[in-house]
This record gives C-alpha cells, sequence and structure tokens, in this order.
C-alpha cells in the first residue's frame, strides 16, 4: 500500500444496520483517505469465506459475532502469508479497549466517527500483522474453528467435527470423519484450549471424547502400549500409552456406564 493507493476494505459485523453507517461512513471520507469497499461479511465464517475471492488491504472487525467472534476471525487470519490489517470495532467494553491499547492494537468504538475512521485506515497504511500470541492472549474461551493452509486457500475446520488429534514431527493432523487436515500448531496448546472436548491418550494423540466407541487390548508388542482406542466414524485405532491409561481408564468406566 502506498499512500496514494485506494484501500480496498471489508466489513465485517453481524448488524446489517452497523455494516450500512460503516459503509456510508467510508463514503464520506473517500476524499481524504481514498476507499473501495469490496466485501462485507455478517460473521467470521462469511468473511474466510469472502477472502477465498480477493484479500482485502483493511478489514472492519466487529467482535462481538455469532458463529466466530472477531478476535478468532484475526487469529486465523493472521496464520495468512499477507494478512489485512485488522481494525477492530466494538460497542465499549473496558476490558477489550485495555487489551487493545496495552498491544497496540486498533480499534473504534460504536458509534464510529468519521475522524476516528479516517485516522485508523492511515495508521493501517503502514501497521504490521498483530502477533498470533497476542491475539491468543485476548481470545475469550475455546475457539470454535481451527484453521489450515491448502493450495493456498484458507481452510476453517469446525472444532465439534474433529475425531482426533495428532501429532507427527512439526505438524498436528486433524481427523474428521471425511478427511484429514494439517495444523501448524502446538498438540500441548490444543490440549490446553481444548481440554473439555478432547482426551490424552498417548504423547502424540488426543480424541474427542464424545468420538470414543470403546477401547480394546492392543494386539502389537509395543511396550508403552496395551490398550487401544476405537473411534466412530473411521476405521483408524489410536493408541493409550500406560502412562493415560488409568486416567482413560476412569473414562471408559463411564462410557460403560
Amino acid at each position: 500500500m502506498t499512500s496514494a493507493s485506494t484501500l480496498t476494505v471489508m466489513i465485517v459485523d453481524d448488524e446489517t444496520l452497523a455494516r450500512v453507517r460503516l459503509r456510508d461512513l467510508l463514503a464520506d471520507i473517500a476524499a481524504e483517505v481514498p476507499n473501495e469497499v469490496i466485501a462485507e461479511a455478517a460473521n467470521g465464517q462469511l468473511a474466510v469465506e469472502a477472502l477465498k475471492d480477493r484479500l482485502p488491504d483493511v478489514m472492519l472487525v466487529d467482535i462481538r459475532m455469532p458463529k466466530m467472534d472477531g478476535v478468532e476471525l484475526a487469529r486465523h487470519i493472521s496464520r495468512l502469508e499477507k494478512p489485512p490489517a485488522i481494525v477492530f470495532v466494538t460497542a465499549y467494553d473496558n476490558y477489550a479497549v485495555q487489551a487493545f491499547e496495552l498491544n497496540a492494537i486498533d480499534y473504534l468504538v460504536k458509534p464510529v466517527r468519521a475522524q476516528r475512521l479516517a485516522a485508523a485506515l492511515q495508521k493501517a497504511r503502514h501497521s504490521r500483522p498483530v502477533a498470533p500470541l497476542v491475539l491468543a492472549s485476548l481470545q475469550k474461551g475455546a475457539r470454535t474453528h481451527l484453521s489450515c493452509h491448502e493450495r493456498g486457500r484458507l481452510l476453517l475446520i469446525p472444532v465439534l467435527d474433529i475425531l482426533y488429534l495428532k501429532a507427527d514431527l512439526k505438524y498436528v493432523t486433524a481427523r474428521t470423519a471425511a478427511r484429514e487436515y494439517l495444523l501448524d500448531e502446538s498438540l500441548t496448546h490444543l490440549e490446553q484450549e481444548f481440554s473439555e472436548r478432547f482426551i490424552r491418550l498417548h504423547r502424540s494423540a488426543l480424541a474427542a471424547k464424545d468420538a470414543i466407541a470403546g477401547f480394546e487390548k492392543c494386539a502389537g508388542e509395543d511396550a508403552e502400549t496395551q490398550w487401544q482406542a476405537l473411534l466412530r466414524g473411521v476405521p483408524e485405532k489410536l493408541p493409550v500409552s500406560r502412562r493415560q491409561w488409568p486416567l482413560v481408564k476412569s473414562y471408559a468406566r463411564h462410557l460403560s456406564s
């Protein structure tokens, strides 16, 4: 982006009137800050879909939205090779405002004012992407989706669809009933974030609790494993380590009851 170039903008907000207001404000300041709205979306999931067509220079992102909020959307976008600049839009929220100011993240408070919007767009021309770790610290609760790059596209994987997560060298494989996805994430961090949904079976594997159909004795000669987990919807069987078996066994008893 250069100072004279027209900024391309995507507006992400679940309220139609809020999107209309931002579009009108952007038109009002176009002489001062040349801009073009190239897409709108009502939530984070739809915004990721829209990114497949064209990447904007700037995204104006509401924080509180259904299905996927603004912070989670920003976390997924930050994984792009050249992510758009993010300007968060929020109704006044002490926690959010303090967190944004602490981390030098630009934000707009509703109702958005024209001059403040113009200043945010000017700043976006020279801003650096927000670090993924900073965005993770702002997330309230676990994400609804994980994301990966595939053939130049950003794909979303609903966490509720994931049957297991398995570490292999520097990547983690997320398995759904339909297919596998490669994630550039830490299995340990995923275990911490999604502890309510997944249980550790082995140093390299987490399984969704509701995907476990049962357990059977392991026929192999691996001294570390005696049992393996049977999963609904896929033929794979995951090893259960001796270290994890006491915890997993208590869950097995819960299953049988």
